[in-house]
């Protein structure tokens, strides 16, 4: 049975979504010219600042693009709906805000995306044009702790891009904007639950299956499996089992600081994701840990996918500066 859509024409979809978006935020956001799918920041690139460009797949939305504004990204490749962006509009988008300092690209460990942004550094470099990279792999379900390495990026890209946005935006060398990624990258944990799948726009046929009395601890933003599937559990148990994940690895110590990020995969709502907050809450109170900032709603969805994902983020005195840094971009707005 195919899902219900309000688009004209899926193969159309992403296009369509980039006209609406630029015409929203034109303060904010311009399309490179030539390469419609390469967005830069009006405010942010200039000379001698490091420039940070993200990207990745559409569907997440407002990751990638809508973290593209002054203090945060300066720029963001958009690939089709959960498919990496090609080199060239990396390429492009790296040229629009080079300012001489070099580029930081910061994007989500999946294999395709690696693929061509390593392509886009590989052609900058013949132009001179020095390119880092900082994978996100904060998705603790998806491999053990002692491969890392091997971890999806996910929704804890919203700290990590938030990190390195605030130390290219004060105008930190490339080495120290690199330093900083990775250490706000190390100190991100994620886990989500899925309740019901998604459908691309192209074929309006759910991507993957599950009971509808099941849900999913682990599952990935684009539908890859879990860790666990069962019957469908109360609100506090859900976030008990996350949290329980994430605290078996982050090991938090009374005292310790963290920032909240209680994130909708696409058609939960707030009413359900306030009801986890308040576990997420309680848990770490009871734990003696502190939080310094909570954000709950729409931050790295998987379309219309029904779930939820709980991040946090360990901070130090560094990573707190960064995180309070002002940012002001098309879909998010800080400090």
């Amino acid at each position: 049975m195919q899902t219900k859509k309000i688009v004209n024409d899926g193969a159309r979809a992403v296009e369509e979504m980039l006209q609406g978006v630029l015409a929203a935020h034109p303060r904010h956001i311009r399309a490179v010219e030539g390469s419609p799918r390469s967005i830069v920041s009006l405010n942010g690139p200039r000379p001698g600042k490091v420039g940070l460009v993200i990207g990745g797949g559409s569907g997440h939305e407002p990751t990638f693009l809508g973290f593209v504004g002054k203090g945060l990204a300066d720029a963001c490749a958009v690939g089709n709906v959960f498919a990496s962006p090609p080199p060239d509009p990396i390429v492009e988008c790296a040229k629009a805000v080079d300012g001489g300092a070099g580029i930081l690209f910061a994007y989500g460990n999946y294999a395709g995306d690696v693929m061509n942004f390593d392509m886009a550094a590989e052609m900058l470099a013949m132009e001179d044009i020095e390119v880092r990279t900082v994978l996100s792999t904060d998705d603790v379900a998806s491999a053990p702790p002692g491969e890392r390495e091997k971890r999806r990026g996910v929704a804890g890209n919203f700290f990590v891009f938030k990190a390195g946005g605030a130390a290219a935006d004060r105008m930190l060398p490339l080495d120290e904007c690199e330093r900083i990624l990775r250490k706000a990258n190390d100190q991100t944990y994620t886990v989500g639950v899925a309740l019901a799948p998604c459908s691309l726009p192209q074929t309006r046929r759910p991507n993957f299956e599950i009971g509808p009395d099941e849900m999913e601890i682990g599952m990935g933003i684009h539908g890859e499996p879990g860790v666990e599937r069962g019957p469908l559990r109360t609100a506090d148990e859900i976030v008990d089992d996350i949290i329980d994940k994430i605290f078996a690895e982050m090991a938090p110590s009374r005292g310790d600081r963290v920032a909240v990020l209680v994130n909708s995969l696409g058609s939960t709502p707030l009413m359900e994701l306030y009801i986890m907050n308040r576990r997420v809450a309680a848990r770490l109170a009871d734990r003696g840990v502190e939080t310094h900032a909570t954000w709950v709603g729409n931050y790295c969805t998987s379309l219309e996918m029904a779930g939820a994902s709980i991040t946090l983020h360990r901070l130090d005195g560094e990573l707190q500066s960064m995180l309070d840094h002002p940012c002001d971009c098309a879909m998010f707005r800080a400090g």
